[in-house]
């Protein structure tokens, strides 16, 4: 059998179904915030571009229909395509939609008695950092903030799809972020600092210790770039810094995306030359060092500490730590404590690749520019190690990835090369 899609009757047959699909719906392209990205609009610009022979009254419904805290449904707008119904029915088996009445007033609802469209926004191919998956993603920016994520499709990671989780969890990308570099005072207060001032002074701090003293605490939330300049600085500019990687709380998983790994780089950190996630007890080996006054200096990478190690017990950890460095892009519960706040760019914010649970390699690109004094993890440790002593040049985040392919086994690819889709790690190492 031969099946042609694009012959002249089947373009007829398309053109017959939106001049139906399109009889009730109101013709507000120029003023609708999802004109450009109307999946509708591209089809009646491919098939439709006919005169209209509807003369009647069109069907009229609710413009804002309440569907919950994160949907609202445009009636008028809907064509009853019914692809929302069948998500609920086959996909997520939850049933929570359908469609009800009949004829021209049937119409989409929840069956069981809701971010809506604000902006229209240009989009930038990346990585939800959500789990240790990557579900390939388009995020949709403005003038410096996230307005929604969609999955951009990549058939070997997660298709078409992504995540409730991870569709919504833009939200928090712009709640308690740590853009200003601080410094604790004479009076025992943090006080925003330059950005250069509160690196000499955590320099001077390193500087001032034997490095076993000094403990790392680091969530593989950074990128490959970030986890490969950090192994470098607590290796080679700090030797005898223990290091200790985070694994989080462990979320649900199954067996079509979600991973119960939610860090982004736990692969790659590892590949990078971190150590594997840390055990509850190798976490309570640390607070007891802490608490003996064996390790005197702590630098915490995007990390809770008040979750790694629990409030009451960290409130007694920090009157010990003689110094607390804390580096990331948000205030996480504990910072308050630091004698110094270096400010990261989130992941919307910086070039860089992760590598997911499967070993392929791929690219998170920048949507705009970290906000206030925050810029790249990679960056951070770069001035560090060079204030210690260290001549580290790498002038953006591909100088880095060519280290990477250079010395790290299995990564030996050109930048440019591993492309919106990602590569797997190579074998042959």
């Amino acid at each position: 059998m031969v099946v042609y899609t694009n012959s002249p009757k089947v373009i007829e047959g398309r053109r017959g179904v939106l001049e139906f699909l399109l009889i009730n719906h109101p013709l507000d392209c120029p003023i609708c915030d999802q004109a450009g990205e109307c999946g509708l609009q591209d089809y009646y610009m491919s098939y439709g571009l006919y005169q209209s022979r509807f003369q009647e009254e069109k069907v009229h419904g609710r413009k804002v229909v309440d569907f919950g805290p994160d949907v609202v449904f445009d009636s008028e707008r809907c064509i009853l395509c019914t692809r929302c119904v069948r998500f609920c029915d086959e996909v997520t088996h939850t049933n929570e939609l359908g469609i009800f009445e009949r004829g021209d007033t049937a119409q989409i609802a929840p069956r069981f008695p809701a971010s809506n469209w604000t902006t229209r926004t240009p989009e930038t191919p990346s990585v939800c950092p959500g789990c240790s998956r990557g579900c390939n993603i388009n995020v949709h920016h403005h003038d410096g903030r996230v307005y929604r994520l969609k999955p951009r499709r990549n058939d070997e990671v997660n298709d078409t799809w992504m995540c409730d989780a991870g569709r919504f969890g833009y939200k928090s990308l712009h709640e308690n972020r740590l853009l200003e570099a601080a410094v604790r005072d004479e009076t025992g207060e943090l006080a925003p600092a330059p950005m250069q001032e509160a690196l000499a002074h955590a320099a001077d701090l390193l500087r001032d210790r034997n490095p076993a003293a000094i403990a790392v605490l680091a969530a593989p939330q950074g990128t490959n770039e970030d986890c490969y300049l950090l192994a470098r600085l607590t290796a080679e500019v700090l030797p005898g810094c223990g290091v200790t990687v985070t694994a989080g709380e462990s979320g649900d998983e199954d067996d079509f995306l979600l991973r119960a790994d939610k860090n982004p780089n736990t692969r790659g950190a590892q590949d990078m030359g971190l150590p594997t996630p840390a055990s509850p007890d190798d976490l309570a080996q640390l607070a007891a060092a802490i608490e003996a006054g064996e390790i005197e200096m702590l630098m915490a990478v995007d990390v809770d500490l008040k979750a790694v190690f629990g409030a009451e017990t960290f409130a007694r950890l920090a009157a010990k730590l003689q110094a607390l460095i804390v580096q990331g892009s948000a205030m996480h519960p504990g910072s308050e404590a630091a004698q110094v706040l270096l400010p990261s760019a989130a992941y919307v914010e910086r070039h860089g690749t992760f590598t997911n649970f499967q070993g392929r390699i791929q690219r998170i690109n920048a949507a705009f520019a970290p906000p206030g004094a925050s810029q790249p993890a990679w960056r951070i440790y770069r001035r560090l190690a060079n204030l210690l002593g260290a001549d580290w040049n790498y002038p953006n985040h591909e100088a880095v990835w060519g280290d990477i392919a250079d010395t790290v086994p299995g990564y030996g690819v050109d930048y440019a090369a591993i492309g919106e889709q990602g590569c797997l790690i190579s074998s042959e190492s």
